[in-house]
């Protein structure tokens, strides 16, 4: 699988007078738990996103392309707050991430732009970026999302980050299809 473009902005804190409006959050798990805890979610009819990427490993004997999650111990719900009851019941989530006791919501934006970045392009985990060239990509499928780049070598990478999961993730891309971001 492949990802998007673009500069996640910071958390997105919920007001308790919208407890029933469904919105997208970070279920946190066990380790190595995302794909045990998704299919349950699916089982229990929970909306929910794991984005996986493809990795290939090598054994003594041979090659094998596993599918890994983007965003180890993460799997995104999409519940109105009042039925976090339903993902907690899962006995391999932990929690539900919140700031100062308070749900922390990650935006349909940032869960569309993941998908749709899914699509296009290959991704691979990335370390959390605080510091970095904001960048806009003027052209092809992703034109008008945002990033941070890294430079390597001849290529552009660009960096994208969910701040609410403190985690990114990186895409390859052309440094003639980027622009710096105003």
């Amino acid at each position: 699988m492949t990802l998007t473009a673009t500069t996640f902005s910071g958390p997105h804190l919920q007001s308790f007078s919208a407890h029933t409006e469904a919105l997208w959050y970070a279920a946190y798990t066990y380790p190595r738990h995302e794909k045990s805890v998704f299919e349950q979610l699916v089982q229990k009819a929970v909306e929910c996103y794991l984005p996986l990427y493809e990795e290939t490993h090598r054994w003594t004997d041979r090659k094998v392309r596993i599918q890994l999650p983007l965003f180890p111990g993460y799997v995104f719900v999409h519940i109105p707050w009042c039925e976090r009851k339903k993902v907690l019941s899962v006995g391999s989530v932990l929690r539900i991430l919140s700031f100062n006791g308070q749900p922390m919501a990650v935006s349909e934006a940032e869960i569309e732009i993941l998908k749709k970045s899914l699509q296009y392009r290959r991704v691979q985990p990335f370390p959390y970026l605080c510091k970095g060239e904001h960048v806009r990509i003027k052209s092809g499928p992703l034109q008008g999302l945002e990033g941070i780049v890294e430079r390597q070598k001849a290529k552009s990478r660009i960096i994208i980050s969910i701040n609410a999961i403190m985690n990114s993730v990186a895409v390859d891309l052309e440094a003639e299809d980027l622009e710096p971001a105003s």
